[in-house]
């Protein structure tokens, strides 16, 4: 496989508008169909979505699927058929294993300020596992302009939490203005700009919302112009082969 970064601007996703919900979508997802756009490695989902004070998602279903929400700011509350109970927050990381099926919602937990969070999905590796739930704060060390593994199954990888799938893993990083990180070596990578602006080596500048899909990428790094905070996964497999 030849080297591509390929960059994917914030103005050219498809959006969902609704009266409590703006959700930018990097895949298609729901009524936003592109064949040519379905996933990227092991990635099938990066919702960029923002919820409106005292509204959410109601109890709704999902299965066999590995669901990762990382909030920016405000707080989200997850309720789930499994007796989960809890207020995500920038700074958690958060999985939920659907395996068989789950129930859950998910609400603003505030009545004033709205919530600002990425949703993002990957399949486990075997289908029917029983449902899961894990959170863990790592909030302290993302304050060291480096690299923070937030969610993996790759063996090799001291994560906050796990995955149920032995090649995706999740990394952030809060970037100070003038911080670099070196991306990993890894056959797919997908890094989002959650907030602010960084430069991609020999790939130019990106603004948050933008995002860089690359195969057999080989060790570039992102520097942060401003105050920024990047979300980065590293795949060693491709859904279909």
């Amino acid at each position: 496989m030849a080297a591509t970064v390929e960059i994917r601007r914030a103005a050219d996703r498809a959006v969902t508008n609704t009266s409590w919900l703006h959700s930018r979508h990097s895949f298609s997802f729901g009524d936003h169909y592109d064949p040519d756009n379905t996933h990227h490695g092991l990635l099938l989902v990066n919702n960029d979505d923002r919820v409106a004070p005292a509204a959410g998602f109601d109890t709704h279903p999902h299965r066999d699927m590995e669901i990762v929400t990382w909030v920016l700011s405000g707080a989200l509350a997850h309720q789930d058929s499994m007796g989960n109970r809890g207020v995500i927050y920038p700074g958690l990381a958060q999985r939920m294993s659907a395996g068989t099926g789950i129930l859950h919602s998910e609400k603003n937990d505030s009545a004033t300020e709205p919530v600002h969070f990425v949703q993002m999905w990957v399949i486990p590796d075997e289908p029917g596992i029983a449902p899961d739930y894990q959170q863990q704060p790592i909030d302290d060390q993302l304050l060291s302009d480096g690299l923070v593994t937030v969610a993996s199954g790759i063996s090799r990888h001291d994560a906050a939490i796990t995955l149920h799938n032995r090649g995706a893993a999740l990394h952030a990083a809060r970037l100070t203005p003038g911080a670099s990180v070196e991306l990993p070596a890894a056959p797919y990578l997908h890094l989002f700009v959650a907030r602010g602006r960084v430069a991609l080596e020999d790939a130019g500048s990106l603004h948050e919302g933008d995002a860089v899909r690359c195969t057999d990428a080989d060790g570039r790094r992102v520097t942060a112009d401003d105050t920024s905070e990047v979300l980065l996964w590293e795949m060693h497999a491709n859904l279909g082969g």
